[in-house]
């Protein structure tokens, strides 16, 4: 049996949370429902509306979208109806026709859908399928919410004889209007409306002149409205009938009523159903904002929040478009109690609220903001000690009060308690308080409760320290300019930073030291350690932040070379492939070339068809018998290898070309030599060294010692002077 006080939701903030899911539902009942969310006293019925939420929040994903649910308030009808005799009126009709149909539309798609939605479904099979409510209003009401003609036999009569005589009225006024204003009675404005009754606006002096009823003048009095005669008659004829058309419909109202009034339990039951989904479908939109999933449920005594968010803090941040960040922190049988410390404003009550504001919202069955990886157990009671404690209305002291809170936490807590006490021990003086503070830790921790709070008391870490199951955490600060860095680190006390906080904050270094001197020189000391481990745990912190920044690059880059080599290796199987296949075609090109010469010599053709058919035999034994698939498959890589060659080769015979102009272009920029009989020459493309003989002309004759050439002065370059 769950048991959460006032104070509890109030420390957690957590009506902050029931009203914005409260702004996300479409109906005012749903909108009351979610403000009256309070923890499950049943884990079955908690899962049940844990998963129905998950369900929800999954049709925004996937492709069978959750019809619509919202319908008009019908509870002060149902109350009209269930009195004796009342009939209720046209509109409410359709209100209640409406209402039958989402139902019946929302029930037939859980239905459908019921693997994608197993547990809404089960929820909507408990709500009666029928279509006879929908039906019977059909039958007396249209879809525009009026009473149809022929709701009853009577009522036809009545409304085609109103038509009737609704002619009749017209007709007998057009002909007094034509009459009277041929004879130039009338105003203007020729007619008007007086009391919904057409009128003649006859002008006063002629007033005696026109037959009929006068029915009222104008502000100056200068037109009198009169109902002619021949109308007039007509006129009391349609009101007697409208009289009857009003009993008729008061029958059938009734009638109708009566039809339906045996369903009153069914409809309470269809509007509190789709209120239900409503509170579903908003729980579902605000767990989709804060990007909130259902973790995993343990029978086992562990609470482990991987990367959690403080839900309010989040969407506030995310106004703001300012980071917020995630805390991990877990608790289980071998470390049941967690005393955070370190200085102010680093987000130690922010983390102890996460914690507690998470699990309060889990045993509601809202969807939390966590890593799928987390778990959790279901508490009984959840006990909280947070902000200002100062009670003005029963005159007692902040210490008086926490100290009356700490009775109330002893007399409640229990191996199934999650107890989060912030700034644990304050209000008192600092020795007196402490140690009170310590006995009361020792009681919680004997009585295995699990709970996290937050102190600068040096005695509660020293004891979170010695005891087995307890352990300490700190919010990590930057040591070198005190800054908070919002991530909260099991394992090891926090310094309160006191004298640095103060340093940084301009207060002379000398009167520090004389603050240092006032108190003892141990706790001084163990502080100082505190900060030093806290500072060396922030540069670790960094570096292993680095080294798994450098260890994912590398795996990174490990595996785009393993994909490289991978699509190397296989290019070069494949171009080795296309490269014995055509040195086979060489060498049978070669193999025909010889037969075709020994054919030339010798006319021989048995010897030439022989040879032949022996190269096609050896050719076939190596060939294997392939399907006309596997022969279009090979095809296709050959194909796409080939097209591969061909791009390279291209690439390499572009660069060969570009590589030739560049040395040309290089060559044609350097200052040309003239060269003159002696010199020694090469030609441009050539190694073999000579000496010009004789110059004619343009050409050269080049003496190489062996022999002589007679070569172009332009194809010549100039080595060496004789």
């Amino acid at each position: 049996m769950i048991s959460i006080t006032d104070k509890t939701l109030k420390d957690l903030e957590f009506n902050t949370i029931l009203q914005t899911i409260s702004d996300r539902c479409n109906t005012e009942i749903g909108k009351q429902k979610a403000l009256e969310i309070v923890p499950f006293k049943n884990k079955e019925t908690l899962m049940d509306a844990l998963l129905q939420t998950s369900e929800y929040l999954s049709s925004f994903t996937n492709n069978n979208a959750i019809p619509n649910h919202g319908f008009d308030n019908i509870t002060n009808d149902i109350k009209f109806l269930a009195i004796e005799d009342s009939f209720l009126e046209v509109g409410s009709f359709r209100k209640i026709a409406t209402l039958s149909e989402t139902v019946n539309v929302l029930l037939l798609f859980m239905k459908k859908f019921h693997d994608y939605y197993p547990k809404l479904n089960e929820k909507a099979s408990q709500v009666e399928y029928t279509k006879y409510l929908i039906q019977k209003i059909d039958e007396v009401v249209d879809k525009y919410g009026e009473i149809k003609d022929n709701a009853s036999p009577d009522l036809i009569n009545i409304r085609r004889d109103m038509s009737v005589v609704r002619g009749k009225v017209n007709q007998s006024f057009g002909q007094a209007l034509t009459q009277y204003n041929g004879l130039g009675y009338l105003d203007e404005i020729k007619e008007s409306f007086v009391e919904n009754r057409r009128v003649l606006a006859v002008l006063a002096m002629y007033r005696r002149k026109v037959k009929g009823s006068i029915l009222g003048s104008s502000k100056t009095g200068s037109i009198a409205y009169i109902e002619p005669e021949a109308t007039l008659r007509y006129s009391r004829e349609l009101s007697n009938l409208e009289y009857e058309e009003r009993e008729e419909i008061t029958k059938i109202l009734k009638k109708l009523s009566n039809d339906i009034r045996p369903f009153i339990d069914l409809l309470k039951l269809y509007q509190d159903f789709l209120s239900d989904i409503d509170v579903v479908s908003a729980k579902a939109k605000y767990a989709r904002k804060i990007n909130a999933i259902l973790p995993h449920i343990i029978e086992e005594k562990r609470l482990f929040f991987r990367d959690a968010f403080h839900p309010i803090l989040f969407l506030n941040n995310l106004e703001k478009k300012e980071k917020t960040f995630p805390q991990t922190i877990e608790l289980n049988n071998q470390s049941r109690i967690i005393v955070i410390s370190g200085p102010n404003a680093g987000g130690k009550t922010i983390s102890l609220k996460t914690v507690g504001l998470l699990q309060l919202m889990l045993q509601c069955g809202i969807l939390i903001p966590v890593h799928e990886r987390s778990e959790t157990f279901l508490f009984d009671r959840i006990l909280t000690d947070i902000g200002d404690n100062q009670s003005i209305e029963n005159h007692l002291s902040t210490y008086s009060y926490r100290l009356k809170n700490m009775n109330y936490f002893l007399k409640k807590c229990n191996a199934k308690t999650l107890f989060l006490i912030d700034e644990f021990g304050t209000g008192s003086d600092p020795e007196l308080g402490g140690a009170l503070a310590e006995i009361f830790l020792e009681e919680f921790y004997h009585r295995e409760a699990f709970g996290i709070i937050t102190t600068h008391y040096s005695n509660l870490k020293i004891l979170a320290n010695e005891l087995p199951f307890a352990s300490n955490a700190n919010m990590l600060f930057d040591e070198k300019s005190l800054e908070p860095m919002y991530k909260l680190i099991l394992g090891q006390a926090g310094s309160s930073f006191t004298f640095e906080v103060a340093q940084k904050n301009g207060i002379p270094y000398g009167l520090i030291n004389r603050a240092k001197k006032k108190i003892e020189g141990g706790k001084v000391r163990f502080d100082k350690t505190i900060a030093t481990l806290q500072k060396e745990r922030s540069k670790l912190e960094k570096t292993s932040l680095t080294l798994k920044e450098e260890e994912t690059k590398a795996r990174e880059e490990s595996k785009k070379m393993e994909s490289i080599n991978a699509k190397i290796q296989d290019k070069l199987e494949r171009y080795q492939e296309l490269y014995d296949a055509n040195q086979r075609l060489i060498y049978m090109g070669q193999k025909v070339d010889d037969i075709s010469e020994k054919y030339f010599n010798n006319k021989d053709k048995k010897v030439l068809i022989g040879e032949f058919l022996k190269i096609v035999e050896i050719e076939n034994s190596k060939r294997k018998k392939a399907t006309v698939k596997e022969k279009k498959e090979i095809e296709i890589i050959q194909k796409k290898v080939v097209e591969e060659v061909k791009v390279k080769v291209e690439e390499i015979r572009k660069e060969k070309k570009e590589k030739k102009i560049k040395a040309q272009k290089q060559e044609a920029e350097k200052p040309k030599v003239i060269l003159k009989i002696g010199d020694r020459v090469r030609m441009v493309d050539g190694k073999a060294i000579g000496t010009i003989d004789k110059i004619e002309k343009n050409k050269a004759v080049v003496n190489y010692g062996v022999f002589t050439s007679k070569v172009s002065l332009e194809q010549l370059e100039f080595v060496q002077n004789k």
